[in-house]
């Protein structure tokens, strides 16, 4: 693999949306027209009553060779939950899938915790204006945590392979003891999950499909698949489960994978073919990737710096053929 990083493609700095979010774009994930790119990501805004932030889902649209942006949503495309839901104080990210006419969408919803900082798990919506807005499936979770994936069931990213739903997601491993001025620890995984109609879905139950490189608490987020040819490929960001916030050298990087059977994944981040730049808004972190194509061409979307606190960037594939 091997990629040409293009510019940065949206900077909310520089674009303030129209329900006042001027930082963070994270999470970018397309649904691709004849002629744009529509691409959902997630903001933040600040809760006036204790300082904390909410995520919604905000879009831009560009033009096909991603060197302009065209349109964007108004507002939130998914309202969050009601009290006490599951998405009660943010969706980050979501993952569009064109299927039967429709847009739909495998939401990450996001509750705060008292003794830990966050529980989250996977929701479903349906659009039927083109993804402009999104009605959600029911208000609790399609698939959240189990016996052996006991907590923080996200990220999840859905593809349709011969008539079979595939689900990449994330799952908690454990929650650590907080240390000094740090939170509580999370350590999360990447697995798989598969469906016959895209609702309910049969988990590999505990079974984490991509191996560690840092160590046995490496943390592993938001994995994107893509097929070309006959072999899948698989980027995803994974980072130190400590000092990660503030340290670049242990913050997220992007990691890589192929299989031949959309279950066996080899680990090969020495060929992913992208690395941080040196210098500018992803010189210290690269993370929430999502691949896509368009027009013949295979793009790869990521946040940068700050987990996207000024946006995402893309890259195109190098054909050599």
């Amino acid at each position: 693999m091997r990629w040409q990083k293009l510019h940065q493609c949206f900077d909310p700095t520089d674009h303030a949306l129209d329900f006042d979010v001027k930082l963070f774009a994270q999470g970018p994930q397309t649904v691709v027209f004849d002629d744009f790119v529509r691409i959902y990501f997630s903001t933040r805004r600040v809760d006036p009553s204790n300082g904390k932030f909410f995520s919604d889902i905000a879009y831009i649209d560009m033009d096909t060779t991603l060197s302009a942006i065209t349109g964007h949503s108004n507002g939130t495309v998914i309202p969050l939950g009601g009290l006490g839901a599951f998405d009660e104080h943010g969706i980050f990210p979501i993952s569009p899938l064109q299927h039967n006419d429709q847009i739909w969408a495998y939401t990450c919803g996001w509750s705060r915790r008292v003794s830990v900082s966050v529980e989250i798990s996977t929701g479903l919506a349906f659009s039927r204006d083109n993804g402009t807005t999104f009605e959600k499936y029911g208000t609790g979770p399609v698939l959240s945590s189990s016996l052996h994936e006991p907590m923080l069931v996200g990220d999840s990213f859905v593809r349709v392979y011969d008539g079979v739903f595939h689900m990449w997601y994330m799952f908690g491993k454990k929650w650590g003891k907080a240390e000094g001025t740090e939170p509580p620890v999370r350590v999360y995984k990447i697995a798989h999950a598969t469906s016959a109609d895209g609702i309910h879905w049969q988990k590999e139950e505990g079974v984490q499909i991509i191996t560690d490189v840092l160590n046995e608490d490496e943390c592993q987020a938001l994995p994107t698949v893509i097929q070309i040819g006959s072999r899948y490929h698989m980027y995803f960001c994974f980072r130190y489960a400590t000092d990660f916030r503030t340290n670049p050298k242990r913050g997220y990087r992007l990691g890589y994978a192929w299989s031949d059977d959309l279950q066996h994944w080899t680990r090969d981040d020495q060929n992913s073919g992208i690395g941080l730049s040196d210098s500018g808004w992803d010189s210290e972190m690269m993370c929430y990737p999502h691949l896509f194509s368009m027009q013949d061409e295979i793009y790869l979307l990521y946040s940068g710096n700050a987990f996207g606190k000024q946006g995402f960037g893309a890259a195109r594939l190098i054909n050599d053929n």
